[in-house]
């Protein structure tokens, strides 16, 4: 009689030693793998997030420096502006003389009624004289105010902002243009009238 017993064909298996080895390789291996995949994940996020931030930076960079040339242009073209004003004001404006030409035609109108040398001079040259000094003068103050206006904006404006160079001379050389301008303009309004040699 066989005493040996067949295993039922129900009953399971033992594990071998080499699948017990194998099932202990993979749960150790495993979580290293899920390690990885996370160091990963967040070294992929960090340099998006850094990437934003550089980016935010930019674009405030990029906006000082729009804003920046903006302003650099308006005060280049205010220099500009003032310089030409001073210029056209000792020059002689074209809106100066016809003011001086209608005051010429209004003094030689009430120049018949003119009864002495004296109002006849008043009325056909001094009022014409009188005007285009009073309108040059006034073309100086304003171009005195811009370039002055110029140079000092700096001053209330953001921290360490400077103009450039050329507006800067543009802006000065104006000032002194404007300021010859008021002084001369200034001194024909008040100059006294010839007066006509007694007879």
């Amino acid at each position: 009689m066989d005493t040996t017993k067949t295993p039922a064909p129900t009953a399971p298996e033992a594990d071998s030693p080499a699948d017990l080895k194998k099932a202990a390789t993979e749960e150790t291996t495993a979580p290293a793998a899920a390690d990885i995949t996370t160091t990963d994940e967040a070294q992929v996020e960090d340099p998006t997030s850094d990437l934003t931030a550089e980016d935010g930076e930019f674009d405030e960079l990029d906006a000082a420096a729009e804003e920046q040339q903006s302003s650099g242009v308006a005060s280049g073209a205010s220099a500009i502006v003032a310089a030409g004003l001073g210029l056209i004001a000792l020059s002689g404006s074209w809106t100066s003389r016809v003011i001086a030409e209608r005051e010429t035609l209004k003094g030689q109108i009430s120049s018949a009624n003119a009864t002495t040398t004296e109002a006849k001079i008043e009325a056909l040259y001094g009022n014409a004289w009188h005007m285009t000094a009073l309108a040059n003068g006034v073309l100086s103050t304003i171009a005195l105010l811009i370039a002055v206006f110029v140079l000092a904006r700096p001053a209330f404006g953001a921290p360490g902002r400077t103009l450039p160079a050329w507006v800067r001379s543009v802006s000065w050389a104006a000032v002194v243009v404007a300021a010859i301008g008021v002084v001369a303009f200034a001194f024909m309004y008040l100059l006294a009238l010839p007066t006509a040699p007694a007879v």
